[in-house]
């Protein structure tokens, strides 16, 4: 992320805002000259015809100044505001566009306090914050200029101050520096624990365990608590440093400026001016310490925000990809192997399914059987060999028409807290019609119970699909898929948690799908019995291949699986060739 970016799309709206800004702070350096000369001209020389006018000139300026700071806040609001929103939008977009190997090794909460609570700090830096730190300059600027101006040796006095307090406003900054960032590393994983347990609360209260997870979280929330703490004792070490120094100020002033009047060397006028510009430099010295705490928070985050920045996907859509005019379907897996850290999940993976086709993935847990629908989704890219599409290597593909090609149903069923209607048109709402998702919800077997639901397919459910049960929830992902009406069709474990007969029902209404490619992973044999062909994977490779009967006869890992589900009642009933 570039900060200048941001910046010069609003140049323009920040200029006019620091001359607003310069404005106001230059009316507001008038209003002690406005002082002395009543002082002097009006009280000591007794021109009272005088009065009028400068009594007329500071109502002018109080008006002046609260045009010009009206419309300052205004543009800095507003301004900041667009870029925190812009921020926040380039931000997630990016966050989508990384692959899947980055998500695997970055939890969901730190994701969350990057895009809200960061995102926010950087907007006070932008806004508030940093228009207060503009007006500090230019207004520590004009008064010292003025004071120059009056007495150059009262001046002596806040020459002094100054740079005494910058000096420690610099030394804060730099402690704070280091708090914030293990502040900003704590709030990242408060948030995720509290995610976890939140997107997790029945299976924690189904293994009671309440008081572990309180227990977690209180550790984190005592260790964000410590960090904050630690801020605030370094900002109260040097904060009353900060006060110290700007009440002694005017009072100092007020003695050596005493002195010189009744020496001569200054007017009265003058001195009630000076003490007056005390005032106006006490602002800047009194928000100095308060300002570095905020920009300090607001660095830290852009260093967070940085880091995902600096993260590239490592899946991208090739410079001139291959435009495929009529997706037919065919599946191609050309001698495939696939390593994730250094640990191989696939090995020399080949076959060949024409379009139209079905094959059958089996396979114990940990076998590598969703790793085959990833390598075709291009989640991940292949170690060696190429997985085709239609004879072209998917790498040349655009990932855009790779992806549409297919329809997932995936074995961790994730819905939405959104209606059932919209969850089946997910990814293609313009497309998909009504008609389409009643027929679909009807060939995946949902209606039956969608049609007890008051509202219907309008029915809202809640998070992750929470009131529905796990047959329930994957018959609305089947017909999602169903609905999207692609070339090739993926089920992965897709009916595990379906009764017999549904799974049947779906099995038949899926036998007449004639043109779609279907790649089955399933547990059962009951899923994969009729595919033109299976393969049941271990350790990664291919074990055994052939359709039903040729597996059976093999009597090898499928028949094994075979006489364990079905036993002897089915050995009885249809005996195997």
């Amino acid at each position: 992320m570039k900060l200048k970016t941001y910046l010069k799309k609003y140049w323009l709206a920040y200029l006019f805002a620091i001359i607003c800004l310069i404005v106001s702070v230059g009316l507001d350096m008038l209003s002690p000259q406005v002082t002395k000369k009543i002082i002097d001209d009006v009280i000591g020389k007794g021109n009272l015809n005088l009065l009028t006018p400068l009594l007329i000139t500071i109502f002018m300026i109080g008006i002046g100044r609260a045009f010009f700071q009206y419309f300052k806040e205004l543009t800095f609001d507003k301004v900041s505001v667009n870029i925190a929103t812009n921020l926040r939008r380039d931000l997630f977009r990016h966050v989508q566009s990384l692959s899947l190997n980055y998500f695997d090794k970055t939890n969901t909460g730190e994701l969350m306090s990057r895009i809200k609570d960061d995102v926010d700090r950087i907007w006070n830096g932008f806004g508030y914050v940093g228009m207060l730190m503009i007006e500090v300059v230019f207004h520590t600027v004009f008064v010292m200029y003025c004071m120059l101006n009056l007495s150059p040796k009262l001046a002596i006095i806040p020459f002094i101050a100054m740079p005494t307090i910058a000096v420690f406003a610099i030394y804060m900054e730099k402690k704070l520096d280091t708090v914030y960032e293990d502040i900003s590393e704590e709030n990242a994983l408060l948030n995720t624990v509290a995610q976890e347990n939140l997107a997790g609360v029945r299976t924690v209260k189904a293994f009671a365990r309440e008081k572990f997870e309180i227990d977690k979280f209180l550790s984190h929330n005592r260790r964000y608590y410590e960090l904050n703490m630690k801020q605030s004792k370094v900002f109260i070490r040097y904060q009353p440093i900060f006060d110290l120094i700007t009440k002694l100020l005017p009072i100092v002033t007020i003695c050596y400026g005493g002195h010189l009047v009744i020496q001569g060397e200054i007017s009265l006028g003058t001195l009630g001016a000076f003490v007056a510009y005390c005032d106006y430099i006490v602002w800047p010295m009194q928000m100095l310490g308060w300002l570095s705490n905020d920009f300090a928070s607001a660095i830290a985050s852009i260093k967070k925000v940085n880091k995902i920045y600096k993260e590239h996907p490592t899946i991208t859509d090739p410079q001139k990809p291959v435009i495929l005019d009529n997706v037919k379907g065919r599946v191609t897996f050309d001698h495939v192997s696939l390593s994730i850290s250094d640990t191989e999940i696939l090995k020399d993976i080949s076959f060949d399914l024409l379009e139209g086709k079905t094959l059958g993935v089996m396979g114990a847990t940990g076998a590598g059987k969703t790793s085959i629908i990833s390598l075709l989704n291009r989640f991940y890219d292949t170690t060696e060999g190429s997985v085709l599409l239609d004879g072209v290597d998917v790498r040349k593909l655009s990932l855009k028409q790779l992806r549409s090609c297919i329809a997932p149903v995936m074995q961790d069923v994730f819905l939405f807290s959104d209606t059932i209607n919209e969850n089946v048109k997910l990814g293609k709402r313009e497309l998909v019609t009504d008609k389409d998702v009643t027929d679909s919800l009807d060939k995946a077997q949902a209606m039956e119970f969608i049609s007890h639901m008051q509202e219907g397919c309008e029915t809202l459910i809640g998070e992750r699909g929470v009131g529905l049960s796990g047959g329930q929830k994957q018959r609305i992902s089947i017909a999602r898929a169903l609905s999207k009406r692609t070339p090739i069709l993926v089920m992965d474990d897709s009916t595990s948690a379906l009764d017999m007969e549904t799974e049947l029902a779906i099995q038949q209404e899926l036998k007449e799908l004639k043109e779609i490619t279907k790649i089955i992973i399933a547990h059962r044999i009951s899923a994969v019995r009729h595919a033109d062909e299976i393969i049941v994977l271990k350790d990664g490779q291919i074990a055994e291949r052939g359709n039903h009967e040729e597996l059976l006869k093999q009597k090898g890992m499928y028949y094994d699986t075979f006489m364990a589900q079905y036993g002897e009642y089915l050995e009885q009933t249809e005996q195997p060739a």
